[in-house]
């Protein structure tokens, strides 16, 4: 093989190599595949952010679940003043309530200044939704009420009651236990009654 017929196949496995290298590196930026968060995530400003948006539905794995709900969201403040969360609204309409980690209703949900606070969590105050329609894995419209009239729409995963979530969902009430009626004792006897007709005492 002559020299010059060498020089050109080398050249040409080169060029392979290189068209290689760059289709490879074209292809694992995050543009070209399409990688998205799995969690939704929102910001209100430079100071709030909204991390790991979440309805979490009964232990259903998949469908569409109508019925209670709880929301679950990671609230962090890098500002100097507090901040108020007043209202949840989910899907058409269904607006959650605030309690606090005893079951207490709250008006509203604050978070500190400089501090985050996880909402609907085990442990920390939730907000239930008494009823809504979603499809578990999928999205819903959120929208978050903050205090001065500032709103964040955005949207929430729906995942089950399960894996990462096992806890966060809705928990049936306790029914109610009717008190038991006591009945009395069988064989208990009643006092006799006093006798009739006794005699007092003769008198002397």
């Amino acid at each position: 093989m002559s020299r010059s017929l060498r020089r050109g196949g080398i050249a040409a496995i080169a060029a392979l190599a290189i068209a290689s290298l760059s289709s490879c590196a074209a292809g694992n930026t995050p543009e070209t595949l399409e990688v998205k968060p799995d969690n939704a995530s929102a910001t209100l400003g430079t100071d709030i952010r909204l991390n790991n948006i979440v309805v979490v539905t009964g232990d259903e794995s998949s469908g569409e679940h109508t019925g209670p709900a709880n929301v679950t969201v990671n609230i962090s403040n890098s500002g100097t003043e507090p901040v108020e969360l007043q209202s949840i609204t989910v899907g058409t309409g269904a607006t959650a309530s605030f309690a606090d980690d005893k079951g207490a209703a709250l008006p509203a949900i604050v978070v500190p200044a400089g501090g985050a606070l996880l909402l609907g969590g085990p442990g920390g105050p939730t907000a239930k939704i008494a009823s809504t329609t979603v499809s578990v894995g999928g999205y819903v419209p959120a929208s978050f009420g903050f205090k001065n009239h500032d709103k964040v729409e955005t949207e929430a995963q729906v995942s089950p009651n399960k894996g990462l979530y096992k806890g966060y969902g809705p928990t049936a009430a306790p029914a109610a236990v009717p008190p038991k009626a006591t009945a009395p004792a069988t064989g208990a006897t009643t006092p006799a009654a006093p006798a009739t007709g006794t005699t007092a005492p003769a008198a002397h």
